[in-house]
């Protein structure tokens, strides 16, 4: 059933005013966001919607008439930033363009907030100027769900923009350095928050973007001070893109494990990665895997989607071909293997979860992404940090990503502890942005399904 109210999921889904007074949160644990000890029985205070002071219980002073939340027995962190994602063309079991409206891209926004996130990037497949429209909404405070972030259209070579019939003409294509260098300045107008390009052959079905295009991309980007992220998937274009300084790998190195001399050129140019597993792992499955049933990711989806659309996930995992099951284990052993080798090495790793695809919903598809990065190797807490600080940094948001003075009070309180298990930042009780909480259960109501 669709509901148009969640056109209007806006201020109306937050409980209470964050420049009402402060508010002392005491006795839950909170794990900062920033790779620190989390502090167990801790206070914060937050006032005007910002965190102003952080410690033990008992030692953060509060003013007068402060509001006392007591959060014994649960643990506090930073919601998550998401810094791959593809809104608006899924709505209940279709997927294609003419889905693309602000009811859907709003949608999507929203069930990223149900799911704990609250900043998102979408990843340069945006027709016209909506996205953009409804993020500058947001920054007017016309609009709520998580924040969305743009890069506007994609850059490629001829064909090798992102395949799908949904997406078709959106991205620009360029054969010459002057196209390329066009390109960003044209994204760069719109005031987009970054630029996207794709580098690989897409199969074979499209040239690659060679190395001194892509290098022209990014050196123009830099000139506007935006961010430039690039989809890669072989080895060779991956060479070619850490030496030229692109800002981020939006997926992982596939066709091969990532040799020595590129991990060590990813980290000396300081380039964010983003692992990108989910989607992949899916596919090496020939019948449902247990991580489908787990209860509160399958409780999650169950709140969000509709119970047709659930079935037709579960039919992703009917027998297959074992060729093409054998070919899509091997292209994710190279993923996990890379996350891996990226981690060992100590690269900048983001959350991004190439969220928006085909029954691959936003917030579901990050709440899986995190466990599966913690099976690549990392520990829970580089996990955290990945999907909140570091994310932050990535997108240069300076006051998101942890909880300390200064920055924003966007946290999560959970039921349950995740550096026990990363599984747990799923069991959300609560969730407060600017200092004021979503009513999470009026959200819920008006998610399209």
């Amino acid at each position: 059933m669709i509901r148009s109210a969640v056109r209007g999921v806006v201020v109306g889904m937050l409980m209470g005013c964050a420049t009402a007074g402060a508010q002392l949160y005491e006795g839950a644990r909170l794990i900062p966001g920033d790779g620190g000890p989390a502090i167990e029985s801790s206070s914060f205070l937050v006032e005007k919607g910002r965190i102003t002071r952080v410690g033990k219980a008992g030692e953060v002073t509060a003013p007068a008439g402060v509001q006392r939340v007591n959060l014994a027995g649960k643990t506090v962190m930073p919601t998550i930033i998401s810094s791959h994602v593809h809104p608006g063309f899924q709505k209940g079991l279709t997927y294609s363009a003419e889905n693309y409206t602000r009811e859907v891209i709003l949608n999507d926004l929203n069930l990223a907030w149900y799911y704990g996130i609250s900043v998102v990037m979408s990843q340069g497949i945006e027709r016209g100027d909506l996205a953009i429209q409804i993020r500058d909404e947001q920054l007017a405070g016309k609009l709520g769900g998580a924040q969305l972030l743009v890069a506007g259209r994609g850059i490629g070579a001829p064909n090798a923009g992102p395949g799908a019939l949904a997406y078709r003409g959106i991205a620009h294509e360029v054969t010459t350095e002057e196209q390329i260098r066009q390109a960003v300045r044209s994204e760069a107008t719109r005031k987009v928050n970054a630029i996207k390009i794709w580098v690989d052959d897409r199969g074979g079905r499209a040239p690659s973007l060679t190395p001194e295009l892509s290098a022209a991309a990014a050196d123009e980007a830099k000139k506007h001070k935006l961010r430039i992220s690039a989809h890669v998937y072989y080895h060779r274009d991956a060479v070619g893109l850490a030496a030229a300084k692109v800002d981020s790998f939006a997926h992982l190195v596939r066709d091969a494990v990532m040799d020595e001399p590129l991990l060590v050129s990813v980290i000396r140019n300081r380039v964010f990665v983003m692992p990108n597993m989910g989607g992949a792992e899916r596919n090496t499955h020939d019948k449902t895997p247990p991580w489908f049933d787990e209860p509160y990711l399958a409780g999650l989806l169950k709140d969000t989607v509709s119970p047709e659309v659930i079935e037709r996930m579960k039919g992703l995992w009917s027998p297959r071909d074992p060729k093409v099951l054998e070919q899509t284990r091997r292209i994710y052993g190279n993923i996990h293997r890379n996350a891996s080798r990226l981690k060992d090495a100590g690269a900048r790793v983001i959350l991004g979860s190439d969220t928006g695809l085909p029954d691959h919903f936003f917030g579901y598809a990050e709440q899986r992404e995190l466990e599966l990065m913690h099976s690549a190797g990392m520990t829970t807490m580089e996990v955290i940090v990945a999907a909140t600080s570091r994310g932050a940094e990535y997108l240069q948001l300076p006051d998101r990503g942890t909880l300390a003075p200064g920055k924003r009070a966007d946290f999560l309180v959970l039921d349950a502890n995740p550096l026990d298990d990363i599984r747990n930042t799923r069991r959300i009780a609560r969730m407060f942005i600017g200092g004021a909480e979503i009513d999470r259960a009026e959200l819920k109501s008006k998610l399209l399904k």
